[in-house]
């Protein structure tokens, strides 16, 4: 058992007793100091080995009662350790990002570009909600589950870090990027269920319609956030992906609709224009959708005066046995 870990005690006005052995280790060292003599003697050789021990350990005879005292006093004044227990009852988020992966995220409106500041926004996005499960649904022409809601957002990052345009055919099929995130919170038994949506085009492609589909999350009670990215018109130049030709997009997003989608479902849409803006736009999401952390503290205490009360008679006991037997004065 530790004697000197930290430490309270319950009756701390019991260590104005401490002036007690105080006292009488100064009385003490005053008498000690006082009854000092000097002899002279033509050989020492004798003397030496007796007053070397014996003399030396009589001499220690009243610092065992002042410390026996000392403990003792410690012993009354009921030192105790708290042990405090906390648990922790997590209520977590089920949440798919739903991340647009046509050509036109390539343009770089954003430094560098769209995709590549949407995928350092989310993943940021992804390390501030460790107690939360997510997933990863991608969608061009058509959508893929590119990562299962997980706990393991070690294996989503890694998932994330793979997306890139081109992979899927191309085109912005809403309906089916956010149909696709629905049926992955199905079965999911999360109290709270959230789908963030971005993109930066128009439905143009895929056979659901997205406010079809917001309906199909408004029935689940999902709620998404939809973010519009990139500027409204414009003309951009883009490399396509897959045949290295070079063309023109003009910017284009259909706020309305994602606007309407994020009313059906009682979330809320973001234009973000800019990097900073994206970045604000996750953390607002962030800050709206709290895991729900309940923490129960109970804390016992335990008494450790017993061993300061053994040491304090232990001491008693080794100074009276010393003084009436090793120890005692011969008349």
């Amino acid at each position: 058992m530790d004697l000197f870990g930290d430490l309270t005690f319950y009756s701390r006005w019991v260590f104005w007793l401490l002036v007690v052995p105080a006292l009488m280790l100064a009385w003490y060292l005053w008498r000690f100091k006082k009854q000092q003599a000097s002899f002279t003697y033509s050989n020492t050789i004798v003397l030496k080995t007796y007053f070397s021990c014996r003399g030396f350990f009589k001499q220690l005879l009243p610092i065992y009662r002042i410390a026996a005292i000392v403990f003792l006093i410690i012993a009354i004044a009921r030192p105790q350790s708290s042990n405090t227990e906390e648990k922790r009852k997590t209520e977590g988020i089920s949440i798919v990002l739903a991340i647009d992966i046509s050509t036109s995220m390539l343009v770089n409106d954003f430094k560098p570009d769209r995709i590549t500041v949407a995928k350092e926004v989310a993943s940021d996005f992804i390390r501030q909600r460790e107690n939360d499960r997510i997933g990863l649904v991608v969608f061009g022409g058509e959508s893929y589950t590119q990562c299962p809601i997980t706990t393991d957002h070690g294996v989503l990052q890694e998932q994330l870090s793979k997306i890139y345009p081109g992979m899927l055919m191309d085109g912005t099929a809403i309906g089916m990027g956010l149909g696709t995130s629905v049926n992955r919170l199905q079965n999911n038994d999360s109290k709270s269920k959230v789908i963030i949506l971005l993109t930066d085009g128009v439905n143009n492609a895929g056979f659901v319609d997205p406010l079809t589909a917001s309906e199909a999350a408004q029935q689940m009670k999902v709620r998404v956030y939809t973010i519009g990215v990139g500027k409204q018109g414009g003309t951009y130049q883009i490399r396509d992906p897959n045949t290295g030709q070079i063309g023109s997009i003009i910017g284009e997003i259909d706020e309305k609709l994602l606007a309407q989608i994020a009313i059906n479902t009682g979330g809320k849409y973001f234009k973000a224009s800019n990097n900073s803006a994206l970045k604000s736009v996750f953390n607002e999401i962030d800050k709206m959708e709290k895991t729900k952390i309940e923490v129960s503290s109970f804390e016992r205490k335990s008494e450790l005066f017993l061993p300061y009360a053994l040491i304090a008679f232990t001491l008693f006991f080794l100074e009276i046995l010393f003084r009436y037997t090793l120890l005692r004065s011969i008349p």
